[in-house]
């Protein structure tokens, strides 16, 4: 998938009138690629390897870009720190609420209920939605079983 999403993600780009640069084909492919939603840090650490010398600002501004066109999304952290995500298959996430795992969750009802949430906050308040994130939050299978979440408390 990972290729495929590249080229399909590089040719969006490409029609919205960005130019392709080697240090944006690197980082959005390591984006692509990596399921963790990195920080600029761990972004930079990711692709130390292939771009030894890339600046923190080049990364930020690659990433703000890739945001504007619609390919990742930021995600913010409790820590006051983003995340990033590629987005190239709209998904939502479910966030542990204690060690801050962020998990991917893909649902064919996905866009309806998007669609259905922007039209109610547009109903009930006139906003003109501009965009959405859905988030989950719970605990996850390893924080309840190192917490011994009991299975009364599950359902």
């Amino acid at each position: 998938m990972t290729s495929s999403a590249l080229s399909e993600s590089l040719a969006s780009l490409k029609e919205q009138g960005v130019r392709i640069t080697p240090q944006r084909e690197i980082i959005l492919d390591y984006l692509i690629q990596v399921d963790t939603h990195p920080t600029v840090e761990m972004i930079r650490d990711g692709i130390d390897e292939k771009l030894p010398n890339l600046s923190v600002a080049t990364i930020y501004n690659t990433l703000k870009l890739l945001v504007d066109k619609g390919l990742v999304i930021e995600l913010p952290n409790d820590d006051g720190g983003i995340r990033y995500d590629f987005f190239g298959r709209p998904h939502y996430h479910a966030i542990c609420e204690n060690c801050g795992k962020i998990i991917d969750v893909f649902s064919d009802q996905y866009a309806d209920i998007v669609q259905a949430i922007k039209k109610e906050t547009t109903e009930k308040t006139g906003y003109l939605v501009t965009g959405t994130q859905l988030e989950v939050t719970g605990l996850c299978k390893e924080c309840q079983k190192k917490l011994q979440v009991k299975e009364s408390f599950k359902k």
